[in-house]
């Protein structure tokens, strides 16, 4: 099979791997694996359906920003929780700081947590992450019912979180990566994610697959060699392609960064099955439309929420 046609034929898989739900006028998206879990309710917010206002459009906002109102954002997530049958459920959340933070709930906490993991076994706990790029990552252990939510950025996903959590939930509960459920929720895509070379060459010391989660400009493949992801050592590896007098550099050269492939990667590296993990193909910064993007619309935009829980 051609690559284009292999590809194409794995995004159908995923998008028969989703669901989109209107309720209670919020749209929803869900994963069709975690949802054949009767005790377990999730899902994957988007902007529509809501009562914030953000340039003339009513938006469902999840995350206290400081352009709209605590009230408003609270009242949203009602609407949210309500269309996911999850109104009398405790809703925990974390103040995101782009770690590789865990935290066990077994009660809802007092005060904010910071941190960027959160997991439990205790029937009635809601656990939520806030995305507007960022990769969301909800793992279900189907064996020891439990669960977690998970908010990987680049530094996050640097930092092993969602391996991490997996090692988290096998040393609190026991689980085993091959019992678990994963959904990686809308995050933004390689296609327009733009990153730095110093992130590319930090990722390059990390994982040994760094280099297939890169798209690389034709003025730098050109000079590198087999595995490398940058060439040179320098802060600007392009400097050392193109004849330039000293004092006019061009700037750093930018490569096009796949989070959700190296999350999945993790994720199967620390055992799951490839086939428990469905990724949504949609792209926040392509479908602003139904999704938020900080990136593309330029940090004045709402956030959306990735839920999980076990049922009371």
């Amino acid at each position: 099979m051609k690559r284009g046609a292999a590809q194409l034929s794995s995004a159908s898989r995923e998008r028969a791997a989703w669901k989109e739900i209107n309720r209670k006028g919020a749209t929803i998206l869900q994963s069709r694996s975690l949802a054949r879990l009767k005790s377990i309710v999730h899902g994957f917010s988007t902007r529509n359906g809501g009562a914030s206002k953000l340039g003339g459009e009513r938006v469902l906002n999840l995350g206290f920003t400081d352009w709209d109102a605590r009230a408003t954002v609270e009242a949203n997530r009602k609407v949210f929780l309500a269309s996911l049958g999850a109104a009398e459920m405790d809703l925990t959340t974390l103040h995101q700081i782009h770690s590789d933070v865990i935290h066990l709930i077994e009660k809802s906490p007092h005060g904010a947590l910071r941190g960027d993991a959160l997991i439990t076994c205790r029937p009635g706990i809601l656990l939520g992450v806030q995305t507007a790029d960022c990769v969301p990552i909800l793992l279900a252990d189907t064996r020891r019912r439990a669960v977690a939510a998970i908010h990987a950025g680049w530094r996050g996903t640097l930092a092993r979180i969602a391996a991490k959590t997996l090692g988290r939930m096998h040393m609190e509960f026991g689980t085993r990566p091959a019992d678990v459920i994963a959904a990686i929720g809308p995050a933004i895509h390689r296609c327009s994610y733009e990153v730095g070379p110093e992130v590319a060459q930090v990722f390059a010391g990390q994982f040994p697959l760094a280099r297939e989660w890169f798209d690389v400009p034709r003025e730098l493949s050109s000079g590198m060699q087999d595995g490398e992801i940058v060439a040179g050592d320098g802060p600007n590896p392009l400097k050392w392609l193109l004849m330039t007098p000293p004092g006019h550099d061009p700037p750093p050269p930018s490569v096009q960064l796949d989070l959700v492939a190296a999350n999945r990667w993790q994720l199967v590296d620390a055992g799951v099955r490839e086939a428990n993990i469905s990724a949504s193909e949609l792209c926040t910064a392509c479908r602003t439309d139904l999704l938020f993007s900080h990136r593309r619309e330029q940090g004045r935009t709402g956030r959306m929420m990735a839920v999980i829980g076990i049922r009371p």
